[in-house]
């Protein structure tokens, strides 16, 4: 029961620190409400295009440093489970799916956020850091020959999925409940730059100077 309680405990934290969405928090002080401009997207791509590189940086770290420290409070916490020869810290998952989850619905930000991308990311680095690696690798690889942001998320995260369950890495199944519930929740939240990437619509990434407002991401 004591840790049943620690882990929903590991979970709450997490929200509540993944609820500080740093889009809207930059772009608030930059004076716009962002979730009106380009993409509508409280997110790093959108604040990159609509308020340009310098708060995409503020954004990054920003986005990073709330999962990372989620992840540390979860291992803190220190609820483990064993399934066989596998270990996992079940409090570390809870606190990182929180993150992820308050980043997209923010308590403080009437539960309109960003996609989670960024800090699904950065917590499952923590979390896995040899499959999360290889995971980067595909983001790059994706992006750099198409230029789609969200192609490359979705095949990134879903190349996770598949390849933590390979018995080599020795995941619970907690771990693979995680993964894949993270990973459902992104490719969720890009369905309209799904729509937009099969109808041939989707905005390539620019890295030149602020963007227009009126983009899409």
């Amino acid at each position: 029961m004591i840790d049943i309680l620690k882990t929903m405990a590991a979970l709450s934290i997490g929200y509540l620190l993944g609820s500080l969405n740093s889009s809207l928090i930059v772009a608030r002080a930059y004076g716009v409400e962002i979730r009106t401009l380009g993409s509508k997207s409280a997110g790093l791509t959108n604040a990159l295009r609509v308020l340009g590189k310098g708060a995409a940086v503020f954004v990054l770290v920003g986005d990073i440093l709330k999962g990372v420290v989620a992840c540390l409070i979860g291992l803190w916490i220190g609820v483990y489970v064993q399934a066989g020869d596998a270990v996992d810290c079940v409090s570390l998952l809870a606190a990182a799916a929180g993150a992820v989850i308050g980043h997209n619905w923010p308590v403080y930000f009437n539960f309109v956020g960003g996609k989670g991308a960024l800090t699904a990311a950065a917590v499952m680095f923590i979390i896995n850091w040899v499959t999360s690696l290889v995971s980067l690798c595909v983001f790059i690889f994706v992006v750099a020959a198409t230029r789609y942001v969200s192609l490359g998320t979705i095949l990134a995260c879903t190349f996770f999925v598949i390849i933590s369950l390979l018995p080599v890495f020795g995941n619970t199944i907690y771990f693979h409940a995680t993964s894949f519930t993270l990973a459902l929740i992104i490719v969720i939240k890009h369905r309209e730059n799904v729509k937009r990437l099969l109808s041939g619509k989707e905005n390539k990434l620019n890295l030149g100077s602020r963007g227009s407002a009126s983009r899409k991401t």
